[in-house]
């Protein structure tokens, strides 16, 4: 735990002894200074670099702990302490090395970096394992959500539909509408915002995708489609929501531990919600009719039509179940990541293509299993990986494996020519 420290900041830093302080810039009339110290004893030789308005300059600190900077005019500068320079065993608390510095009514202006001592928490490999695997079902659950509904489309009508990114999105900004801005109840935002993205799902079919089957376009061009349509509708969200991150009602609730595994309250009910609605569409696929005529449209199209089903109407269901599932997972990944933004389901969009292809194609079954192994893969790789590169490694996956089962795991060998 950080100990609140000193770098105490007063005017009495430019006072006569101030000379003796590192201090660059003298020329000009405004000046940036501190007092960098740690339990009482001063730093020296700590590296602090001041950039802004088009100037940038850096210094040490003297034997004192001071230093000062001079700039050439008042405005706000970003000031940035290099944490390499410290002593062992001291460091600055998470985020607190840079620090935005602005003139008041005077020309100095001091600067406070709070520093403490570098303890670290000891945990296990197997309980580092343990917690991540359970982050990484979660996680493969929510985005199994998403998968299914993008293999179905596939299955039922070939479309690669990039827009399905939105689709996610939408989902999540409805819910945060309805929950944070009109005040309804968390639980009544998200029933709505599902119902909405199902409409969505509904109306982007009728007004766009059935006609150009009709018209016989191709799959490529149809793909074209899709990714027009994904910018045009992300681009839209950020001129309606603007560009910035917003949390949805329950948001950061404190963890819970169940031995070595942490979750928040949140992650419980996410992870039920998706067990509870993915066995539904389990259940919707094996038993009812217009399941099973899904699946025959999956599987074959055109002796699906000769046999009497309405293909038409199925694609439409498709459509509309899709895009509601997309828009649940949105709302659990707005949980997951944490917050709401209008590129969340960008961002979520080539994990959703490698589950769907890891799974098999237009396999929604297959869907479930590539989701839960490349949800789990994310999470795990962070114990060996930087956390910035586990998505690039499940990426990775997904290639050695078509390396060697280009249909996925539950694909079908298809005969080219």
């Amino acid at each position: 735990m950080f100990v609140t420290l000193l770098a105490t900041l007063t005017m009495a830093t430019f006072s006569v002894s101030s000379a003796h302080a590192d201090e660059v810039g003298t020329e000009f009339d405004f000046t940036i200074s501190g007092n960098v110290q740690f339990n009482g004893d001063a730093l020296d030789g700590v590296a602090i670099a001041v950039d802004g308005n088009g100037y940038q300059a850096d210094t040490v600190t003297d034997t004192e702990g001071r230093w000062a900077i001079g700039v050439p005019e008042k405005g706000t500068y970003e000031v940035t302490l290099d944490e390499e320079t410290l002593p062992k065993g001291v460091v600055v608390a998470k985020g607190a090395n840079v620090i935005d510095a602005e003139f008041g009514l005077t020309d100095r202006k001091s600067v406070n970096f709070f520093l403490g001592e570098d303890t670290r928490n000891t945990v296990s490999f197997f309980d580092q394992f343990v917690n991540r695997f359970v982050n990484g079902l979660n996680f493969g659950l929510l985005l199994a959500l998403a998968a299914i509904g993008l293999s179905l489309i596939f299955g039922t009508t070939g479309l690669s539909n990039f827009a399905h990114a939105e689709m996610i999105t939408f989902g999540a900004l409805m819910t945060l509408v309805f929950s944070v801005q009109l005040g309804l109840p968390i639980w009544l935002a998200i029933l709505i915002a599902i119902a909405l993205s199902g409409a969505l799902g509904w109306g982007l079919d009728a007004v766009i995708w059935k006609p150009l089957r009709r018209r016989g376009v191709a799959l490529i061009p149809l793909m074209i489609v899709s990714i027009g349509l994904s910018l045009a509708l992300r681009y839209l969200f950020q001129y309606f929501f603007g560009g910035s991150t917003s949390q949805l009602p329950g948001a950061g609730q404190t963890d819970l531990k169940f031995g070595p595994i942490s979750l928040s309250p949140i992650d419980l009910i996410s992870m039920g919600i998706s067990v509870v609605v993915l066995l539904g569409v389990a259940y919707f696929l094996l038993r009812t009719r217009i399941g099973k005529a899904t699946r025959a449209v999956s599987d074959n199209p055109s002796l699906a039509s000769a046999s009497g089903i309405d293909v038409d109407n199925v694609i439409r269901i498709v459509w509309v179940t899709g895009a509601a599932l997309a828009g649940l997972s949105g709302v659990l990944w707005a949980y997951f990541r944490p917050g709401v933004s209008w590129d969340m389901g960008f961002q979520m969009l080539l994990l959703v293509f490698a589950a769907v292809t890891l799974g098999g194609l237009g396999t929604a079954f297959g869907a479930l299993i590539g989701s839960i192994i490349v949800g789990l893969f994310v999470e795990l790789s962070t114990l060996w990986l930087p956390s910035d590169m586990k998505y690039v490694g499940a990426l990775v996956v997904l290639i050695l494996v078509l390396l060697f089962r280009p249909q996925g795991i539950m694909g079908r060998k298809e005969r080219i020519g």
